[in-house]
């Protein structure tokens, strides 16, 4: 299990993400287009530059829906690789079985 306040830390994090994502999509935009003058583009990185680090979807971590680990997670589930073979051993989650050949 992990700490708490990583947990809470993440979930603040993609909140942040969630909110920021058009401001920054918007401000990518003019960045890349190269059509516009070099003072606007500037000044868009400028702005970039200026949003909270935190509010970047690249800083989201995927953690375990269950016990918040952030290593060894499959995005399909949600799920670490720990809880995942815990669930399906006893059989709760449905069309998963035990490989054997």
């Amino acid at each position: 299990m992990s700490k708490v306040s990583q947990i809470n830390r993440n979930n603040m994090r993609a909140y942040k993400a969630k909110r920021d994502k058009s401001k920054r999509a918007a401000l990518k935009q003019i960045l890349m287009d190269r059509s516009l003058p070099v003072e606007d583009r500037f000044n868009a990185s400028l702005k970039l530059a200026q949003l909270p680090r935190n509010g970047a979807q690249v800083r989201v971590r995927l953690r375990c829906e269950l016990t918040g680990r952030s290593r060894g997670n499959y995005r399909k589930f949600k799920l670490c690789r720990i809880a995942l073979r815990d669930l399906a051993n006893s059989g709760q989650i449905p069309g998963m079985v035990k490989a054997s050949w």
